[in-house]
C-alpha cells in the first residue's frame, strides 16, 4: 500500500495555480508519492498532468462536485484520464442526513452517473461521513444499502476510518464488508481534548484509533492507497500535521 495526502487538508494553500503547484512541491518534499485532489481551485487537466509529473506525484483519486458529475460525467472522466486518474470521487451524498426519500433520490441521481463513468473508463468512489451508518427503516445502514443498490463494477468506496469510528462503527469490520471495493482509504486519528472531552481530529498515530490493526485489515481487503486527511488542524500548520502522519505511517514500514 502507498501513503498519500488528501489535499483537502491543505485547501487554504491551493486557491490559485501558483499556490497549488507550491503545495504539491511541499507535499512531495514530505515524502508522499500520491495525492487525492480535493478542495482546490479549478485547474486545466493538462496543467495538473504536467505539474504532477514535474514534482513527482501521482493523483489516485479526486472529489468532484456532484453537479459536474450529473451534467457531464463523460467529460469529467476524459479530463481525469488526462492526468492519469480513473478513480472519481463523490465527497458526500449532498445531504446532511439520509432519510428514505433523500436516499432514493441519491440512487436515482448517481446510478446513471456511475454507469456513464464506467462506460468511459472511470470508476465512481463514494466517501462516507458519519450519517451513512444510521440504520434506515429496513434495519440496514445506508452505507450497506449502497453496496446492494450499486453493482461492484459501478461503485467503490473511500472508507473514511475516522468517521466510521466517530459513528460508533468498527472501521476494520467495514473494511471487510467492502473488500474488493475499497482501494482508497482515508486515515485521520480521533482524539479527545482533556478540557471538555470532545472528539477531535488528529494526525495519524496521535489519537486513539487502532491504526496498526486497521492498516493490516485494509491490506487484506485490497486497499492500495492510504490517504491522510485532516479536515481541521485546530490552528496547527496542516503541512506539519501531514508530516506527523507520514512519519508515523513510515515507522510502520509503509511508504
Amino acid at each position: 500500500m502507498i501513503i498519500g495526502a488528501q489535499l483537502y487538508t491543505v485547501r487554504d494553500y491551493t486557491k490559485n495555480l501558483p499556490a497549488f503547484e507550491e503545495t504539491l512541491n511541499r507535499i512531495a518534499d514530505i515524502g508522499y508519492k500520491t495525492v487525492q485532489v480535493s478542495g482546490t481551485c479549478e485547474f486545466p487537466a493538462e496543467w495538473l498532468a504536467s505539474t504532477l509529473q514535474k514534482v513527482g506525484l501521482q493523483c489516485v483519486l479526486t472529489h468532484v462536485k456532484p453537479r459536474l458529475l450529473m451534467d457531464d460525467a463523460a467529460s469529467v472522466c476524459r479530463e481525469h484520464l488526462l492526468f492519469g486518474c480513473k478513480n472519481i470521487g463523490l465527497g458526500s451524498a449532498g445531504v446532511k442526513n439520509f432519510d428514505e426519500d433523500s436516499y432514493t433520490d441519491f440512487v436515482n441521481r448517481f446510478l446513471p452517473v456511475a454507469k456513464r463513468l464506467n462506460e468511459n473508463g472511470g470508476l465512481l468512489f463514494f466517501h462516507n461521513h458519519a450519517s451513512e451508518f444510521v440504520r434506515s427503516t429496513n434495519g440496514k445502514t445506508y452505507l450497506e444499502r449502497m453496496t446492494e443498490d450499486f453493482a461492484p463494477e459501478l461503485l467503490h468506496f473511500t472508507l473514511d476510518t475516522y468517521w466510521a469510528q466517530f459513528a460508533g462503527a468498527n472501521p476494520k469490520d467495514w473494511l471487510k464488508r467492502l473488500a474488493g471495493r475499497v482501494e482508497c482509504v482515508h486515515l485521520k486519528d480521533l482524539a479527545l481534548t482533556p478540557e471538555d472531552w470532545r472528539h477531535r481530529m488528529a494526525p495519524v498515530g496521535s489519537g486513539n484509533m487502532d491504526f496498526e490493526g486497521i492498516i493490516q485489515v485494509a491490506d487484506d481487503c485490497g486497499a492500495e492507497f492510504l490517504l491522510v486527511e485532516q479536515d481541521d488542524c485546530y490552528g496547527e500548520d496542516p503541512f506539519l500535521c501531514l508530516k506527523k502522519s507520514y512519519d508515523y505511517l513510515k515507522s510502520l514500514g509503509l511508504n
